[in-house]
């Protein structure tokens, strides 16, 4: 038997769903449309709210990663997910008890994250020449390392103002695709 929900519809009369909630993905565009303006008017605020959003998330991860280990056996495979899993929770009441060190710590982190794959890129760029478009994948790598060495050469003071950046450049753009996405729907 097969599952009809794994069939990819060729037929565009699928779009009727997305065409009768034309208006929805708008609002939900401006919505984040203005979420990012916002960002982008306070940076630093904006930076506080992502650490934020990242220790809630490692707390519940953590959290769950320590009831997790209570169901799993061997007891050493638990005992060393249980230990990752309180953790994981340590780092998410860190980053609630000082966001700026957090954000700072993240950011630096970002930083040489965003170097490395830079650099990986470049290598990749010039193994792929003769399969298609290595210039894309050079360009993408050398833009990863100049955004990662920009971050790192104003560090730690960047820590105050990059993940910011980052979340209001996301939502304006997030945002401008779903209106659109909406617009585009619209019978």
């Amino acid at each position: 038997m097969v599952n009809d929900s794994l069939i990819l519809e060729t037929d565009p009369l699928h779009l009727h769903h997305l065409r009768r909630k034309w208006g929805w993905l708008v609002a939900l565009g401006v919505l984040l449309l203005i979420g990012g303006v916002v960002a982008l008017y306070d940076v630093t605020t904006a930076t506080l709210v992502t650490v934020f959003y990242v220790g809630a998330a490692m707390l519940v991860c953590g959290a769950l990663e320590v009831i997790t280990a209570f169901q799993i056996r061997p007891w050493p495979r638990a005992l060393l997910l249980g230990a990752v899993g309180l953790l994981t929770i340590g780092a998410g009441f860190l980053a609630f008890r000082d966001p700026l060190l957090a954000a700072v710590s993240i950011t630096g982190f970002l930083g040489f994250a965003l170097i490395i794959a830079g650099a990986f890129r470049l290598v990749l760029a010039f193994h792929i020449r003769e399969v298609g478009p290595w210039l894309l994948v050079a360009l993408s790598g050398l833009v990863s390392i100049v955004l990662g060495g920009l971050i790192v050469s104003q560090w730690p003071v960047s820590g105050l103002y990059v993940l910011g950046l980052f979340l209001a450049v996301n939502l304006i753009f997030e945002g401008i695709s779903w209106i659109t996405v909406g617009l585009s729907a619209k019978p």
